[in-house]
């Protein structure tokens, strides 16, 4: 049994302690928390469990890696705290630990990673021993391995299209909806997210990896992004009330340019209420939020994934298939050699031993 510490227990830190508490080759040895009122409280509680893991939160980052633990899903935040993340993950990895996290977007792609990400990383590998993987969804397997996987289906292939096609009234994440991705803004307020190369910054990475794994030398990544406002103030369920007139859909683009044409294409269709910009791609079968891959050429393959959690809720759902992802790397990691690790190299294994396994 591998010894595992989940740090964090927000959206993605709660289903990682279930997902750890489910996989036959894992032992849940710790869990980091942050708000004073999760101290001492167990796991189970945590992560919405209706029993006692026997594992109790600390804050005591120091003394939960003191214990070298050998695996640690990093589930804290970095969308707006990078540098915090990136000082967290390698802390852990110099402690001796695999670490598999969604946090840290530059590190999907290491090979093209800026140095000022790279570098720490590499410097906590050759100085503890650990490890590092990180991906999630979309970004993530959503347009790394699935597309890949798929474009082997086929007998010639035109073009790939990768889509993340959601409501983000769903999305238990204010910050991120409302100030990086800029739901329910002024229309004249440029959210962080659309900055120019900031999408190709988080989805880039993806891009070169589906051209590396097949075989393509790409022109050029290049970028489209389109907004529309509301037409009338909505209130939503568990995000709270938008404004007319202010930001309720944004499209965009990120575009891997071969000889010429966009042959691979990362797309993201993402509204606040789906009376907003009603003409643009909706998920193919109803419902809140989905991922699609299209593959065109002969024969042209369409495969959409429609996954739920916590209540039938898409966005739980999605999070959950990047912690199924990420903790079902652990044991193949453990064994591996330390150093970086992308999509490309983790093989996407079957749920081997959790066939009719009793839920955590």
């Amino acid at each position: 049994m591998i010894p595992t510490v989940v740090w964090g227990t927000g959206n993605v830190g709660r289903l990682a302690i279930r997902a750890v508490e489910a996989h036959p080759a894992l032992r849940l040895a710790g869990v980091i928390v942050h708000h004073p009122g999760k101290v001492g409280r167990d796991a189970g509680r945590l992560c919405g469990l209706d029993r006692d893991t026997g594992v109790t939160a600390t804050d005591d980052i120091a003394a939960v890696l003191a214990s070298r633990p050998r695996a640690v899903v990093y589930a804290a935040t970095g969308d707006t705290r990078p540098d915090a993340a990136l000082a967290d993950v390698t802390r852990a990895i110099r402690a001796g630990a695999v670490v598999v996290t969604p946090a840290l977007y530059p590190l999907y792609d290491h090979r093209n990673a800026p140095p000022e990400f790279r570098d720490p990383v590499t410097a906590a590998v050759a100085e503890g021993g650990g490890s590092l993987f990180a991906s999630g969804v979309d970004p993530g397997w959503g347009n790394d391995v699935l597309p890949v996987l798929l474009s082997g289906l086929g007998t010639a292939v035109d073009a790939i299209r990768c889509q993340e096609i959601f409501d983000y009234s769903t999305y238990d994440q204010r910050d991120s909806v409302r100030d990086l991705v800029g739901m329910g803004r002024p229309m004249d307020h440029q959210p962080m997210m659309l900055l120019p190369s900031v999408p190709t910054m988080v989805w880039g990475g993806q891009i070169r990896m589906m051209a590396r794994a097949l075989g393509v030398e790409l022109d050029a990544i290049r970028e489209t992004v389109e907004r529309r406002p509301l037409e009338e103030t909505v209130a939503t369920r568990s995000m709270g009330v938008f404004e007319a007139g202010t930001q309720g859909a944004v499209r965009f683009e990120v575009q891997g340019v071969v000889a010429g044409e966009p042959r691979l294409v990362i797309e993201h269709v993402t509204r606040i209420h789906p009376s907003c910009a009603p003409d643009w791609p909706l998920p193919p079968g109803g419902g809140d939020g989905a991922h699609r891959v299209v593959i065109e050429g002969r024969p042209r393959i369409e495969v959409t994934v429609e996954a739920e959690d916590d209540g039938e809720n898409r966005s739980a759902g999605g999070n959950a298939t990047a912690v199924g992802r990420l903790v079902g790397a652990i044991d193949w990691l453990a064994d591996a050699e330390p150093g970086l690790y992308d999509a490309l190299d983790v093989p996407l294994r079957p749920a081997v031993g959790r066939l009719g396994r009793k839920r955590a």
